[in-house]
């Protein structure tokens, strides 16, 4: 992939220019109203640890963006230093070892599409623009993620600048407590990832759809019939329902249930489907497809075209669950009731994940998640649509046992992320490795 050359250019505060460099490293169109002092756009590792010595040497914290995909915006904070690292973009694979090597700046589409090639997969972000570096390192809940596990589990290596500026890899065997840092730590690691080192799999034969679509006065019998028949629908199948004022096939408010499959052949993918077309709901459908083979790219681009729209300012949160869906019925009704115009949505995901994990830093899931993303556009000024996603999910924080570090919102509303052993481990290796607090910490926490 190209990568820039020469050295990377640093904007101060007072320069032109200096605005739009900053709300050019975010997806989301709010503006924070949050100012760093300097940005530091790299090219190379070299740019980035001459940036982090620049750092230390002045006291300046330090924040990261790779591609701005952060609802959050947690890179941009007051003071500080800004290393935008969305130019170090490589891709590398050695299909015989079936490893690539990526630079923290390269997209999730653009990965896909490299791998397309040579009939290799990894579990990447479900949107085309996605930095890699943020979506590895809070975790990677990406395509078959719920088969091919985690993205940061297939994380085996990274080569990291840390806090003292030195530049080092970290894997199983070398440094590898910076490894399980960096497998779910998200926007609290303490380094500045310039490389990392996947295990690739092989690429499922079949890629495919199924899509039903219900109005939204059908939702409490959705939702039940969803979260009953949720354990037993293959892992290979990422089943959700997604809340949408312009639902596919009615073109109003409604639910779609989606039902995206990644199998060894078509026979096996209609099986693992065929629980949408038996459901005891099925009359009251609006609109349903047929099982389609549809490709991963056209996938990833089709949910930024529809759901995920720039230009938009975004508010996002969730929460995982354990919990039966009888009780959160009420507030799920409250939730569609009061849903901003699209693109605001809310995703209900069934998760159901295995019993284990590897020993990371990610360390907490449920057996549900829900999503709530508020994505406003042109002049809308309603205060309950500012705050329709953080507001719910604070009504429904009984419900919940934690937030996915992918949709936080912990600058306004903190939430455990991580279990508390695990938190504990993270705090002592942030001590350790940068005692002196030159990365920015999470803008909320609850210890």
């Amino acid at each position: 992939m190209k990568r820039s050359a020469g050295s990377g250019r640093t904007i101060a505060r007072a320069n032109a220019g200096f605005d739009a460099a900053l709300l050019g490293t975010s997806f989301n169109a709010q503006d924070p109203g949050r100012r760093p002092a300097l940005i530091v756009q790299a090219n190379n590792d070299a740019d980035v640890l001459s940036a982090v010595r620049q750092a230390r040497d002045l006291g300046l914290k330090i924040g990261i963006c790779s591609g701005g995909h952060s609802w959050a915006q947690n890179h941009i904070r007051d003071g500080g230093m800004l290393i935008d690292l969305s130019r170090l973009n490589s891709i590398s694979i050695n299909a015989v070892e079936g490893v690539a090597t990526i630079g923290p700046g390269c997209l999730a589409g653009e990965l896909n599409a490299a791998l397309a090639k040579q009939n290799l997969f990894f579990p990447v972000a479900h949107a085309y623009t996605v930095g890699m570096g943020g979506f590895l390192l809070q975790g990677g809940f990406g395509w078959n993620s719920r088969a091919s596990g985690l993205a940061c589990q297939s994380v085996i290596g990274i080569d990291v600048v840390l806090a003292d500026g030195t530049l080092v890899h970290a894997s199983e065997t070398e440094n590898p407590e910076l490894l399980w840092a960096a497998r779910g730590s998200g926007p609290g690691f303490f380094g500045v990832v310039v490389k990392f080192y996947l295990k690739l799999h092989a690429r499922p034969k079949f890629v495919g759809l199924k899509l039903q679509v219900f109005r939204i006065q059908h939702l409490e019998a959705v939702m039940a019939w969803a979260d009953s028949v949720g354990p037993s629908v293959p892992a290979f199948v990422e089943f959700q329902l997604v809340f949408d004022r312009r639902a596919m096939g009615i073109f109003s408010h409604g639910i779609q249930v989606l039902a995206p499959v990644m199998a060894n052949s078509w026979r096996e993918a209609q099986a693992a489907v065929d629980f949408v077309d038996k459901s005891p709901i099925r009359n009251l459908a609006s609109f349903t497809l047929p099982l389609l083979p549809v490709s991963l790219e056209m996938m990833m681009k089709g949910g930024e075209s529809t759901l995920f729209l720039p230009n938009t300012r975004w508010t996002a949160d969730s929460m995982w669950m354990n919990t039966p869906i009888e009780p959160m019925l009420p507030a799920l009704r409250r939730i569609a009731d009061s849903q901003p115009p699209a693109p605001s949505h809310a995703l209900w995901l069934n998760w159901n994940g295995p019993v284990t994990r590897p020993d990371m830093a990610f360390s907490l899931e449920g057996r549900t998640y829900l999503a709530l993303y508020g994505g406003l556009r042109g002049n809308t000024t309603n205060p309950a649509d500012e705050s329709w996603a953080t507001d719910h999910m604070k009504a429904m924080q009984a419900h919940s046992i934690g937030i996915q570090l992918a949709d936080e919102n912990l600058g306004r509303r903190p939430a455990h992320f991580m279990a508390p052993a695990n938190l504990a481990r993270l705090d002592a290796l942030r001590t350790r490795f940068d005692p002196d607090g030159l990365f920015n910490p999470y803008m909320g926490r609850i210890a």
